[in-house]
């Protein structure tokens, strides 16, 4: 995806292009009606009562002490704790300012905190700011340095300059003019100016979602700001340069490896630019216009697998909600997507990042014609990406294959999740909590992130290896209306000389008394010391018998296998969940007693 910039700049409308209101009389208006109608009324509902409840919350600032706990420490959450309830403030009061133009405590609360925004430090958070100009400390001072300086640009960053924008472009009949002008200096000084002079950023180039949110945002901040169709062509040109790459990341199939969070946070950025481009060339450049994009667009309803619950595989959380706003701007594009029902919807302070692009968009793109409806039954298998998902009410059975260096990558080849009436009963831990060493050399020392804590095999008491040479390979896969199956070989997963195929089996039989099958097949050039086959569990009640053993929750599931081939070990773990809250669960080893050259280990699923 790249455009040159002196195309672009022919094909850019004109500064008076509609791209939100066409006038500030069509924003009143709409503004105005929205607060009598029916369907929008439990999100403004909510709008409301967090600003009630801000109003009596003193604005806390971003402290030295804070900012420095992360290099001290490796601790993320006290600064991004502050960090993102000023972003709260930010978005509520300008909602309420919008909403309610006559009360003018919002309004002194939005410029309050703009103007504080506008004083910190930095907006990246410390987390990205390793190595960074910002965090230098050569005592180097002079004038010449000073104007030489460079400025980092992370995600947050680039958001928090989309954000005053985008603010900007809709208040400025309220604002105060000193307000208006302090926006505008610092997107320049700390985002603009330093993508423009600055040599390419790193992320510039990733195929994750970096990419979308630091360069759309970047791109609609220009848009919204850079009058002169000379500059803001060459901005533009880098922007579709990075969101290029963004596509890259995705296979054909259009599955997000990163997880739902980061296809409804990085895709969500791509069509937030992509929507503002397209207004601003009068259609002449649609990012739309791609197959690829058409099947990202999908992966939103393939990848829940009951209500709430999604296919959490990699840094993914278990439960996720939906923005309805991009689900019904994106019905409009392609006709095939499938509009959840309106009980999804995410309510407006569950975003801890307190993001404004999303909050607002799921007002302005909000359709209240459509009702949308319960997520169908359907077996997907994702060929590029190797995900398969069935989807068959009461019961759902989810597995990867893909390979160890995926985004956001857990070493989890040949994983499942296993689920009735939405309780799990066979699970993926999801996202743990982000810290230093999350994201460094000690990543899959992690319980949730190695293969230690997921669904697989260990051999030779070692657990899969990361890198994208460790893979697997789907040999078979056959989806019918009563049976499906899934098989692949991933003896590549590990580093095992001696293994020369391991071929994983699933045979899902989906009747009246549906059952899950499971098969693992093993051959070695020479007698492993050990196998293992690990099942990682929510807290249950176990019970034992002769046939195997019953896991019980609200439902039940028994497991059969062979007592006479299998030892079972049963401990409690935990790990530490993407919010920093403890997780207790369960974990069941089946060591086979006498390992030989060529094993095979089979268990039986039985959702009773």
């Amino acid at each position: 995806m790249y455009i040159k910039s002196d195309q672009i700049k022919k094909l850019i409308y004109g500064k008076n292009v509609s791209l939100l209101f066409s006038n500030q009389k069509e924003q009143d208006i709409w503004f105005h009606s929205i607060k009598d109608k029916t369907s929008y009324q439990p999100l403004l509902e909510e709008i409301r009562a967090e600003a009630e409840r801000l109003l009596y919350e003193p604005d806390k600032e971003l402290t030295f002490s804070n900012f420095t706990i992360f290099r001290e420490t490796g601790s993320r959450l006290e600064y991004e704790k502050v960090y993102f309830a000023k972003r709260r403030r930010l978005n509520t009061f300008a909602l309420m300012a919008l909403l309610e133009p006559n009360h003018p405590n919002y309004l002194e609360q939005l410029e309050n905190t703009i103007w504080s925004i506008c004083n910190e430090y930095t907006w990246c958070l410390p987390a990205h700011l390793k190595n960074s100009p910002e965090m230098a400390t050569d005592m180097d001072v002079s004038i010449q340095s000073i104007q030489q300086s460079s400025y980092s640009i992370d995600l947050f960053a680039a958001e928090t300059a989309f954000t005053l924008s985008e603010m900007l472009t809709l208040t400025k009949n309220i604002l105060d003019p000193l307000i208006q002008k302090r926006i505008q200096e610092e997107v320049y000084r700390r985002v603009l100016f330093p993508f423009i002079n600055q040599p390419q950023f790193g992320w510039e180039t990733s195929t994750h979602n970096w990419a979308s949110v630091c360069a759309g945002s970047i791109g609609s901040a220009a848009i919204h700001l850079i009058e002169d169709e000379e500059i803001l062509s060459v901005i533009l040109e880098r922007v579709l340069s990075s969101m290029g790459y963004y596509l890259k990341g995705f296979n054909d199939d259009g599955a997000c490896m990163e997880g739902y969070g980061y296809w409804q946070y990085g895709f969500g950025f791509y069509v937030y630019f992509a929507d503002l481009l397209k207004k601003k060339t009068a259609g002449e450049i649609d990012l739309f216009d791609s197959e690829k994009v058409h099947q990202i667009a999908l992966f939103q309803q393939k990848c829940f697998i009951h209500k709430n619950q999604v296919v959490n595989f990699s840094d993914s959380n278990q439960q996720a909600t939906v923005f309805l706003g991009i689900s019904h701007y994106l019905k409009k594009i392609f006709h095939d997507i499938e509009v959840p029902e309106k009980g999804l919807r995410a309510p407006y302070t569950e975003d801890h990042c307190s993001r404004w692009a999303p909050v607002f968009r799921n007002l302005l793109w909000f359709n209240e014609q459509i009702e949308g409806k319960p997520w169908h039954d359907k077996t997907y298998f994702l060929s590029d990406s190797q995900w398969f998902i069935s989807r068959n009410d009461p019961y759902v059975f989810a597995c990867k294959g893909g390979h160890n260096d995926e985004p956001h990558n857990h070493n989890d080849i040949g994983h499942f999740i296993l689920q009735k009436n939405g309780e799990t009963f066979f699970k993926d831990l999801g996202s743990g909590l982000y810290s230093d060493a999350y994201f460094g050399e000690d990543r899959y020392t992690i319980f949730c992130n190695g293969s230690q804590g997921h669904s697989v095999p260990i051999i030779n008491n070692q657990f899969q290896a990361e890198g994208i040479s460790h893979n697997a390979t789907i040999t078979d896969v056959a989806i019918e209306q009563d049976i499906d199956i899934v098989e692949m070989n991933m003896a590549n997963a590990y580093n095992i000389a001696s293994l020369e195929t391991l071929t994983r089996r699933f045979t899902l039989i989906k009747n009246k008394k549906p059952e899950l099958i499971l098969t693992d097949t093993f051959q070695f050039t020479e007698n492993p010391g050990s196998i293992v086959e690990r099942f990682i569990t929510p807290v249950l009640q176990i019970t034992e018998d002769q046939e195997g053993v019953i896991l019980e929750g609200n439902q039940k599931v028994k497991l059969k296998f062979n007592r006479k081939q299998l030892n079972l070990v049963i401990s409690e773990n935990e790990f530490l969940n993407h919010f920093g809250e403890r997780e207790d669960l369960l974990v069941l080893d089946f060591s086979v007693k006498n390992p030989d050259n060529t094993c095979c280990v089979e268990f039986v699923f039985q959702l009773l």
